[in-house]
Parts: structure tokens; C-alpha cells; sequence
């Protein structure tokens, strides 16, 4: 029996490497614990409600995890790729108005900030707002 059970998690880890959706893979270790009841002599019964609750409840607590520390971020947006960089203001930003265009990586972009900010003033970029930037002003040295 252990060997049947061994031949189950065998083929779940071809089918988890063919499909790659991380269910598989708990079948397959539901199946090597119950290959190793089965080795320990214990009888079929226990081997089939262990590894039917193991192929239950591993994915229920462990599949989101693995999935989350698999899969990457995706494809990053045009502004996450600006956040942290200067910008320059080429139309002053005024929270009242709604007003304030900054030219971030050679592109024009529409900006915001909680206070005002002057054509031509330098700001960085915190993050963004769907397609709007979020800067903050640059601190000017003093002479």
C-alpha cells in the first residue's frame, strides 16, 4: 500500500509541474503521509481519512501563502517607476484649485501636494493617485 500511496503523490507533483496551480502539490503531500501510515502498519482506513483530510485542509490554511510568496507583483504601473525621483512643476500646484502639472521622467503629469507649490520649483515624487502624482516640495539649500 505504501507504494500505491507513494505512485499518488508521484503523479499529483506531474500534474501540480503540468498545471502549476498549487493544489496538486497538497494531494501529493496528503499522499506521502498517508504512505508513511501505511509503512508505520496502520490500517486503511486511518490512510484514507488522513490523506482525505490532509488533501482538505492543507490547501485551506497554506495554499495563499505559497501562491502569495510564488507569484511576483505583476507588471508595475507608469508611476511606480517615478516614485522617489525629482520632478520639475511647470504649472503651479494649488490644492484649492486643483491646479499643478509636473514633468516627471520626460513626461508631463498631473500633480498634487497639500500645500502650493511654484512654476519651476523642484519636487520628489511619494506616489501617485491612479495617474495622479503625489510630490513634495524639495527643500532648497541655504547659501
Amino acid at each position: 500500500m505504501t507504494l500505491l500511496w507513494i505512485a499518488v503523490a508521484i503523479a499529483a507533483l506531474v500534474g501540480e509541474l503540468l498545471i502549476t496551480n498549487f493544489l496538486l502539490l497538497f494531494f501529493a503531500i496528503a499522499a506521502l503521509v498517508a504512505a508513511a501510515l501505511a509503512a508505520l502498519g496502520l490500517g486503511l482506513p486511518v490512510q484514507l481519512t488522513t490523506f482525505f483530510g490532509a488533501a482538505l485542509f492543507l490547501p485551506i490554511f497554506l495554499r495563499r501563502g505559497i501562491v502569495r510568496r510564488f507569484s511576483g507583483r505583476g507588471v508595475p504601473s507608469r508611476t511606480d517607476t517615478l516614485v522617489g525621483t525629482l520632478a520639475l512643476v511647470t504649472e503651479a500646484i494649488d490644492p484649492v484649485l486643483g491646479t499643478g502639472r509636473v514633468n516627471a521622467g520626460g513626461e508631463d503629469w498631473a500633480a498634487r501636494w497639500t500645500g502650493t507649490v511654484a512654476i519651476g520649483a523642484k519636487v520628489t515624487v511619494l506616489g501617485a493617485d491612479g495617474i495622479v502624482l503625489l510630490v513634495s516640495p524639495v527643500a532648497s539649500p541655504h547659501p
